[in-house]
């Protein structure tokens, strides 16, 4: 995330990732439905105003870097180099991605307990659904706008979904690697492997279209 310049800007970042850290540990430590937002601005040395006005749900404290998630993406698409296709250009974002380290390609003790706190709560099951579909929509609109084609485009919108089925394959299958002992250089080999796969596959059914 890019550091703001101004002091009223830098102070209320601060504020966030205070609130941000404060919930993620108290997450980690009791689950997320034994946690109270009361607990949270305690912690975090703010009121419960403040912890609302940095973040409107409660679920929004864990999923904390959604929006810069999809940032990410809609900007690798925009900022894509015209002869590399659009789905070239999601494969490559993921190999950058786990050659710089990026906290979304994490497989380590540290997400395994992230993921754990998911699993444990339906209210966090059912945001991160909601969030892999706004995510879908999100790819859909970026890959059309990207290639000049009117947002709602069927191709895009298929494409999307192959691409997020893949990337959601890759992520489950590299955490459970993790999980199961191994170490967290080689989940994301895994991982890698099958986005690389995947979008193999997503290239041939999207032969002949602008996405490919």
């Amino acid at each position: 995330m890019t550091t703001p310049s101004d002091r009223r800007s830098r102070k209320r970042l601060a504020t966030r990732e205070a609130i941000s850290e404060a919930a993620t540990r108290l997450f980690l430590e009791r689950g997320f439905d034994h946690v109270t937002v009361d607990e949270i601005a305690a912690a975090a040395d703010v009121g419960r105003m403040t912890v609302f006005n940095h973040f409107p749900r409660k679920e929004d404290m864990f999923f904390d870097r959604d929006e810069e998630g999809r940032d990410l993406l809609r900007e690798a698409l925009r900022g894509r180099d015209p002869g590399i296709s659009p789905v070239e250009t999601l494969r490559l974002l993921a190999h950058r991605l786990v050659a710089e380290a990026s906290p979304y390609v994490d497989f380590s003790p540290r997400s395994r307990g992230f993921m754990e706190t998911i699993e444990r709560s339906e209210t966090l099951k059912a945001r991160a659904r909601a969030i892999r579909d706004e995510l879908a929509g999100l790819v859909a609109a970026a890959l059309a706008e990207c290639v000049g084609r009117a947002a709602g485009d069927a191709d895009a919108r298929l494409a999307a979904d192959l691409l997020l089925a893949t990337w959601g394959a890759a992520f489950i299958e590299a955490h459970r690697a993790a999980r199961q002992g191994r170490d967290p250089g080689q989940a994301q080999a895994l991982f890698l492997a099958i986005v690389d796969r995947g979008t193999a596959g997503v290239k041939a059914a999207m032969a002949g279209t602008p996405y490919a």
